[in-house]
């Protein structure tokens, strides 16, 4: 299956949105992100102070070059403000993909529906991974609503600094969770002090990092015991745990019974 994802859109120097959260999401998934931009844009986490929307031929080269050699099979489409970028994006996309795209997002499609920031974008290029895997429209949505449930916490409106650092601490701890579950990592990651990273989460979620990167890491393995049969040994090494006992200490902690009577209990409750 070609995993190639073309997703045409403005870029966010922030990272938060845009070409680059696209990109980025998609890398993390095992995708191949290639991209088209439309706009360029000046602006920061407090919001946009100027836009430069790239002319329509322009987009449409960029377009015609990635289509003609890459063959992206699926295509996911962002901000167009241009009525002349749109017009020239809709021709490519009717001449070369129109036959292959088989899916058009809504903010209802969210599992709660209400976008932020970022959020929408990573929901749709989460489908776009999906679809370029081979799954079925309702099976690429289900795993993008999932991935933005399964998340340690809701991601927060980043139209400021403290909701961007926020969601960057989120996407954090989805990618490192497997390996590292101190706070000082996580604040190293992200250029600030511990002590400031845990005053961000606390305003924005009321939670300190370690309850959220113990959520993350607990929900995991509860993920592992309820839906596979691998032993806690090899869940203790995927998961960084130097041995089974204190995989099994931690999550007695965290749940107030082992994992092996919470297993029990949860398969007697289904």
């Amino acid at each position: 299956m070609n995993d190639t994802i073309l997703t045409i859109t403005g870029s966010d120097g922030t990272g938060g949105s845009g070409v680059q959260a696209d990109i980025r999401l998609v890398s993390e998934m095992g995708g191949h992100a290639v991209s088209a931009v439309t706009s360029i844009t000046a602006q920061n986490t407090l919001g946009i102070d100027e836009f430069y929307d790239l002319p329509a031929d322009v987009v449409r080269l960029q377009l015609e070059s990635i289509i003609n050699d890459l063959q992206p099979q699926v295509v996911k489409v962002g901000l167009l403000r241009r009525i002349d970028v749109v017009a020239e994006t809709y021709a490519a996309i009717e001449r070369l993909l129109l036959p292959l795209c088989t899916v058009v997002l809504t903010r209802e499609d969210l599992p709660d529906g209400q976008p932020s920031h970022g959020r929408a974008n990573r929901f749709a290029s989460a489908v776009a991974v999906g679809l370029s895997r081979g799954e079925s429209v309702k099976e690429a949505i289900g795993g993008a609503r999932r991935m933005l449930r399964e998340a340690p916490a809701g991601y927060a409106d980043a139209s400021s600094r403290s909701g961007e650092l926020y969601n960057q601490f989120l996407d954090a701890v989805g990618r490192f969770f497997r390996r590292y579950a101190d706070v000082a990592f996580y604040a190293e990651q992200l250029n600030v002090s511990p002590r400031y990273l845990g005053q961000v989460t606390r305003r924005i979620a009321g939670r300190s990092p370690k309850s959220i990167i113990d959520e993350r890491i607990t929900d995991e393995i509860v993920k592992y015991l309820t839906t596979t049969g691998t032993p806690l040994k090899a869940i203790a090494q995927q998961l960084g745990f130097s041995s089974q006992a204190q995989l099994s200490r931690y999550f007695r902690k965290q749940k107030g019974v082992s994992p092996r009577q919470y297993k029990t209990t949860t398969h007697t409750t289904a």
